[in-house]
């Protein structure tokens, strides 16, 4: 019997009364999973609202204020000045206006080198303590891991000893001929260090012409300066810390890619450098946006290692915007200025996410997209 005579039966025709039902199912019924729904998720709401929303929007008021943190800032006592504590920070000459660029740019390269770094290596242990003929892996991970669970105090106060000036780590480089650093008490920056070791340009007056303009009260000499010799002990530290952690999140991405795709390519002759390129990066697509996200943010707001570490010493080489509105805070009493630095952080953080996921996206979705609608 033809299909289109089977169509008319009754028991055809029954056949599509369930998908019918479901699509002409009551309005009563979705809005009463909604309203489940809602109850369910209202204690968190609540949760959040209390300890995270609230907070954001208080510390927003009082950014606007000259606050001195002894009053109510709620009350008409307090002195509101808008935005000029924002005016103060990017727009203003003086000493709140350079601090903040200084901490700036010290971040700013903080952030460069220590996202790369702490990924590359992240990644470079997970794949070592993926392969399966790897002998110890459970060990292996244990202690490229056991820095991350160690509390950042302790190890910025070991690292202190470490690299003092007749610390363990110049007296090691002593035993090849090299002169160490005193680490925490060199303010210079290792890019004009570098090249007036090399003769290139003056140690006593390194930028040329480029320190007689700038930015935010800071001389081009100043921005290009690159990281001095204690920020790059910080990030030595930061990296060391923060791999193992990323290394978990790459290994259990690693785990779940198929071993047949490396079957398959291992048939066509793929190589192991392609098969990171063009199999193994590509699946980590979405953990690697997660890891480098939650660097950048971590690196952004890095404060504990800098608050043992120095305080910004030496000569605010040190100095980030996470310790400066602490500082503006907590040390100077102006919590205007404290609660400023850090919306004026946020919103640095919120565009470079943003700028990564974009990077990071995956190519020619839209356009398939697009194409799938169209043969629809």
């Amino acid at each position: 019997m033809p299909d289109s005579a089977l169509l008319g039966t009754p028991a055809a025709a029954g056949s599509h009364r369930p998908a019918a039902a479901t699509r002409r199912r009551p309005v009563r019924d979705r809005i009463r999973q909604g309203a489940w729904g809602w109850l369910f998720v209202t204690p968190m709401v609540l949760v959040l609202g209390l300890f995270m929303a609230l907070p954001i929007l208080m510390a927003l008021w009082v950014s606007l204020l000259h606050w001195d943190g002894q009053s109510n800032p709620f009350t008409g006592n307090v002195d509101f000045v808008g935005l000029r504590n924002y005016r103060d920070l990017i727009g203003t000459d003086g000493l709140t206006r350079t601090l903040f660029a200084t901490s700036l740019r010290n971040t700013a390269y903080y952030v460069l080198l220590t996202v790369p770094l702490q990924t590359v290596l992240a990644l470079g242990l997970a794949i070592a303590v993926n392969q399966r003929l790897l002998r110890g892996r459970g060990a292996a991970r244990t202690v490229f891991y056991f820095p991350s669970v160690t509390s950042s105090i302790a190890v910025s106060t070991v690292f202190l000893f470490l690299f003092q000036g007749s610390g363990s780590v110049n007296r090691m480089l002593s035993w090849v001929g090299v002169k160490g650093p005193n680490w925490f008490a060199d303010p210079r920056g290792v890019v004009w260090l570098v090249l007036g070791n090399l003769g290139i340009t003056d140690q006593d007056h390194p930028g040329g012409p480029l320190a007689r303009h700038g930015a935010l009260g800071l001389s081009w000499a100043d921005w290009f300066s690159g990281p001095s010799v204690a920020m790059c002990t910080l990030i030595l530290l930061s990296v060391w810390t923060t791999s193992g952690t990323f290394m978990l999140i790459f290994l259990a991405a690693l785990q779940g890619i198929p071993r047949t795709l490396e079957e398959a390519a291992a048939l066509d002759g793929v190589n192991r450098r392609q098969l990171l390129r063009h199999v193994t990066l590509p699946a980590l697509r979405p953990v690697l946006f997660l890891v480098l996200t939650l660097g950048l943010i971590a690196t952004w707001q890095v404060f504990d290692q800098v608050y043992v570490m120095g305080k910004g010493a030496p000569g605010n080489t040190t100095l980030t915007p996470a310790y400066l509105s602490y500082s503006s805070g907590f040390d100077n009493a102006d919590f205007g200025h404290g609660a400023a630095i850090a919306f004026l952080l946020l919103a640095i953080i919120l565009p470079l996410a943003g700028l990564q996921r974009w990077v990071l996206r995956e190519r020619g979705t839209r356009h398939t997209r697009k194409g799938v609608r169209a043969r629809g």
